[in-house]
């Protein structure tokens, strides 16, 4: 009996052994992207905006045509309201997979979801990101607009109203995309964007550019609802 007890927790822990060995090695954090520090940060002198919260990504077929991103987009759709913000580290089930968000400030002027997703052993192409973030203006602020770039296809809502929509295989390019001329409310306005990426590199960068299409500057982002 003893002899037997000994074999079954060699043959346990022979097996937990066999289970951590097969565990993928941790990787390193991703190189362009750190946990934010203070309440808020103000966007750069080119009115780029750094802080955001990202959803892991979420298989998709990766195909970029309009039609293609807007079946994507309504497979896994977001389960929350149009201007509630989610919080750092909140988990939730989207498309049958169980994902969590991350606030993330990037060192660039871009988001690079790649660096976001090999860095969490999550896969990189055939995938839809989730982000967001506020923006607090210190005043009303009209004929603006938002500018973005992304790689690959994205749509980007401001307020819960779409603004921008952009389809196929691309390179994120600085104002690739730009709405047209908006009032951003004084405080909180809320950005909410959903990048489909095919295969390779996947990235994403926004600005607001006033009504002379310059930068602007003075905002800052938050991740909090208040």
């Amino acid at each position: 009996m003893n002899l037997r007890r000994i074999g079954l927790t060699i043959g346990i822990a022979w097996l937990a052994c066999v289970a951590n060995a097969q565990q993928p090695a941790p990787r390193p954090p991703a190189p362009s992207l750190s946990e934010p520090k203070g309440a808020a940060r103000p966007v750069d002198a080119r009115g780029f905006i750094h802080r955001w919260l990202v959803l892991e990504p979420i298989a998709v077929p990766g195909r970029l045509t309009e039609s293609a991103v807007q079946e994507a987009l309504q497979s896994a759709p977001l389960p929350v309201q149009p201007d509630a913000l989610p919080r750092d580290g909140d988990e939730l089930t989207v498309s049958g997979a169980n994902v969590k968000w991350h606030a993330l400030d990037t060192l660039n002027y871009n988001v690079n979801l790649y660096h976001f997703a090999w860095a969490l052993s999550k896969p990189t192409s055939n995938a839809l990101f989730w982000t967001t973030t506020t923006i607090d203006s210190p005043r009303e602020m009209k004929d603006v607009r938002l500018a973005i770039g992304s790689n690959a296809a994205s749509r980007w809502w401001l307020n819960g109203e779409p603004v921008i929509a952009l389809n196929d295989d691309r390179q994120a390019v600085i104002d690739d995309g730009v709405s047209k001329r908006l009032t951003l409310r004084k405080g909180r306005n809320v950005i909410r964007a959903a990048i489909v990426n095919g295969g390779g590199a996947t990235d994403f960068c926004a600005r607001f550019l006033d009504a002379n299409d310059r930068p602007v500057t003075g905002l800052t982002s938050s991740l909090s609802e208040h």
